[in-house]
């Protein structure tokens, strides 16, 4: 007969950072397009709308830090965080 505690199945999970990762990206990207004299909400917007990376600034590596995040994924993030969920 076994013991009820070695037949359940343990659960490890790794912590998902990717939110934070993100916001530091989307941070990273929205000062570096302020310091270029940029309104980075519409450039963000345009990039998020058309994934067209010349909306984005080149300035601090800004262009290449935002092409790190999936847009579906980030799409999702924003969703969540808007609604609250």
């Amino acid at each position: 007969m076994r013991n009820d505690a070695t037949d359940k199945t343990l659960v490890f999970s790794i912590p998902d950072n990717r939110d934070e990762t993100v916001k530091d990206i989307l941070t990273t990207v929205y000062a570096a397009l302020r310091e270029k004299g940029y309104n980075p909400i519409n450039q963000m917007v345009g990039y998020i709308l058309s994934e067209d990376p010349t909306y984005i600034t080149t300035h601090n590596n800004a262009r290449s830090l935002i092409r790190r995040i999936d847009r579906d994924d980030l799409l999702e993030i924003l969703l969540k965080n808007y609604l609250n969920i």
